[in-house]
């Protein structure tokens, strides 16, 4: 993974922005998820055999690694504001409908994408044990560790980010890897946490707009994002097809990264073949 220029948004914030893999290959955007960073992909940007089809492009979204990191709430209420951070990503790097993978909260930020501009920009989606709508009812037990994550505590902060990070993981992880993991996610302000998780909800209408190929990943182990979402979503897109992990967590790219790499590019592939 190699840090690519600048992209500036619509409000000016400056989004950082990451490329690897095959530069005349067709684009993949990763979307990482509440309080991560794009290094969280570095398992797809160092497979060989996506490296060698695809341009690999990874953003840090506002708030987030080392893009900016505004603290003021309003910097993060607006849809539209997260939409434009994917445009200006998109048009910036000039890449041609590229296929959007986004884990988690990114599955609202991919949503705020499609209510605004549509999809004609757009190769594919890959919703990755995603949020693609609120509903309280799919709200696993390991949210209840972002209320201190929010918060004014540093030491409760700490504590509840690290638990936060180990229910991303049906399997505990590498030392080393929970520890950079750890320090990415410790990156992310307090107060920005904060104005992620407070923004208006997102009641999923966007969901009937995506008539483009779709991709659902979900973990039976997800603690974060019970699989009952998963489950909706495709019922909301008929057309989607659902690839369902027994016995992993909250993150199938780091878990069982070798079928998520391998199912990722015969999707990427058959858009293509298909276009």
């Amino acid at each position: 993974m190699k840090r690519a220029a600048d992209v500036t948004s619509a409000d000016g914030t400056r989004l950082a922005v990451y490329e690897g893999g095959n530069p005349d290959g067709p684009p993949i955007l990763f979307l990482h998820g509440f309080s991560q960073a794009s290094l969280c992909w570095q398992g797809q940007f160092d497979d060989p055999a996506l490296a060698a089809t695809f341009r690999l492009v990874a953003v840090d979204i506002r708030g987030h690694g080392a893009s900016d990191q505004p603290l003021d709430a309003a910097r993060y209420t607006a849809n539209a504001l997260f939409a434009e951070d994917i445009h200006a990503v998109i048009t910036g790097l000039g890449l041609h409908r590229p296929v959007l993978v986004g884990w988690s909260y990114a599955g609202r930020l991919i949503s705020d994408y499609v209510q605004a501009r549509g999809c004609a920009a757009l190769g594919g989606i890959n919703f990755v044990a995603a949020r693609s709508m609120d509903d309280a009812r799919f709200n696993g037990p390991g949210t209840a560790h972002i209320r201190a994550m929010i918060g004014d505590d540093l030491s409760a902060n700490l504590v509840a980010t690290r638990a936060f990070l180990r229910t991303c993981f049906a399997t505990p992880q590498p030392q080393d890897d929970f520890e950079t993991a750890l320090a990415y996610t410790m990156a992310v302000p307090a107060k920005i946490r904060a104005a992620h998780i407070r923004r208006p909800p997102n009641d999923g209408a966007s969901l009937a707009a995506m008539t483009l190929p779709v991709l659902i990943t979900q973990g039976t182990a997800d603690l974060l994002v019970l699989p009952g979402l998963a489950d909706l979503t495709a019922e909301k897109i008929p057309h989607a097809r659902l690839s369902v992990y027994e016995n992993i967590g909250h993150a199938p790219f780091v878990e069982d990264r070798k079928r998520f790499n391998s199912e990722l590019a015969r999707f990427a592939t058959l858009f293509l073949t298909n276009t």
